[in-house]
């Protein structure tokens, strides 16, 4: 074990930076903490941690101060927690000068596969001059699990699918200048761009793959994680209605869900299960980022635990894979591209449902203080559906004064005679940034 630990790492302080499209992810920035890069299977989190390590590169930090260590690897299959320590002892026994004189960089991918490593790792913390990142896939690494097991050690980097932006830099077409600079020719490749992106989604291996493949591919990725990070997690007992968990969440992104009427459904097709374990089994799905929820925005916690929540798959390109409506479905996939890049900037989001009974689909919380009320809507040419989609932002405004009112559309030139307290964003610039 010892031989073999000694020349991954050899090997590994002697490998090229692979090449890798730059992701915009925010690493915390907390002195003393280790980073666990989380996020669902086949997002890109090991090449995020050579992104990171690259960067330590062009830092100034000498190469072999940088250690990008894989635990998988079948050769290491009999590690145990007490064999952990030959990682760090046969590093500085290559590099003795780096121990507690430089700060060296500890990449440890895939570290689930030893049990045991939490005591590890905040070992390593406390008596090495090391900064540490961890990343694992999310069946036994998860968003709950990390600072349970880090007991307050560990901040978190979630790692997406691909945003807007990412998706053209991985495809060489991300704009150099602001949209509204850009000649007429460029944006309207930008708005063929986001077509492309609302139904081939962000995932990096499904790029520039065909339809048929892709679905096949996405599928995998579902039933991957759905058996291995749930049903053998957390010894599934009743996986039928598991199942039809997923496909009425995947199935019907955008909509409103609630365990009560599922619950219902279930029972009249004479599948008996429990409410605690569907409100169970959709925390495990979060866990495992397939999906993401959206509670009522409400001061009462009773309020939001009783109402419907909003349920959006983690990639917009699931929306084809489950949806058996045949439709194309661009809103609900415009409304899940902009609440996961809500989330990648950081705010508390929830729906607003208001007395007069309309709706918003976001309301956004940032850290600063800052609150935004975003409605989100793919097409405006009706009349109607411009007055709808306003009154509901005036509607929410008057009940969440402090917050600007956003009204996001695919092409703007759609709308006229808005408002003045709303702001209208094409979704090109809006999810640029911009």
């Amino acid at each position: 074990m010892r031989d073999l630990i000694r020349q991954k790492i050899v090997d590994s302080l002697a490998a090229p930076v692979p090449a890798f499209t730059r992701r915009d992810i925010r690493l915390p920035a907390v002195p003393g903490k280790a980073v666990a890069v989380i996020g669902m299977r086949r997002t890109g989190k090991t090449t995020f941690l050579w992104q990171v390590l690259a960067d330590r590169l062009a830092q100034g930090t000498n190469r072999e101060g940088l250690l990008h260590f894989s635990f998988e690897d079948e050769r290491l299959a009999d590690m145990t927690a007490a064999d952990l320590h030959l990682v760090v002892e046969e590093y500085y026994r290559l590099h003795p000068e780096w121990r507690d004189r430089r700060r060296a960089s500890f990449f440890l991918d895939e570290i689930q596969e030893v049990a045991g490593w939490e005591v590890f790792a905040r070992r390593l913390l406390d008596t090495e001059r090391v900064e540490l990142f961890l990343s694992g896939s999310s069946a036994r690494l998860l968003s709950r699990e990390v600072a349970t097991h880090m007991r307050g050690r560990a901040m978190e980097a979630l790692v997406h699918p691909f945003s807007f932006r990412e998706y053209l830099r991985h495809h060489q077409r991300e704009p150099k200048q602001e949209t509204n600079r850009l000649p007429k020719a460029a944006r309207s490749a930008l708005d063929k761009d986001l077509g492309n992106y609302l139904t081939d989604g962000g995932f990096p291996e499904s790029q520039g793959v065909p339809a048929r493949d892709r679905f096949d591919l996405l599928r995998g990725y579902v039933d991957t994680a759905l058996f291995r990070d749930v049903v053998e997690r957390h010894a599934v007992s009743h996986p039928v209605a598991l199942r039809w968990l997923v496909r009425q969440l995947l199935g019907n992104a955008a909509g409103m869900f609630s365990i009560g009427k599922f619950y219902g459904d279930l029972r009249s097709q004479g599948v008996a299960v429990a409410k605690d374990t569907l409100h169970a089994y959709l925390a495990h799905l979060e866990d495992a980022f397939l999906v993401r929820t959206v509670p009522i925005a409400s001061e009462s916690v009773r309020r939001r635990m009783v109402n419907p929540r909003k349920v959006y798959p983690i990639d917009p390109a699931l929306i084809s894979v489950f949806d058996r409506s045949g439709k194309t479905n661009l809103g609900h996939a415009l409304e899940t591209c902009v609440l996961l890049e809500l989330e990648r900037r950081g705010a508390e989001i929830a729906y607003v449902r208001t007395a007069e009974n309309t709706e918003v689909d976001f309301l956004a919380r940032y850290p600063e203080g800052r609150q935004e009320l975003i409605q989100v809507c793919a097409d405006l040419d009706a009349p109607e559906t411009q007055d709808r989609e306003t009154r509901a932002l005036l509607d929410a405004a008057r009940e969440h004064p402090g917050a600007s009112l956003h009204l996001v559309t695919r092409f703007s030139e759609a709308a006229s005679n808005l408002p003045k307290a709303i702001r209208l964003h094409g979704a090109v610039s809006w999810l640029l940034g911009e």
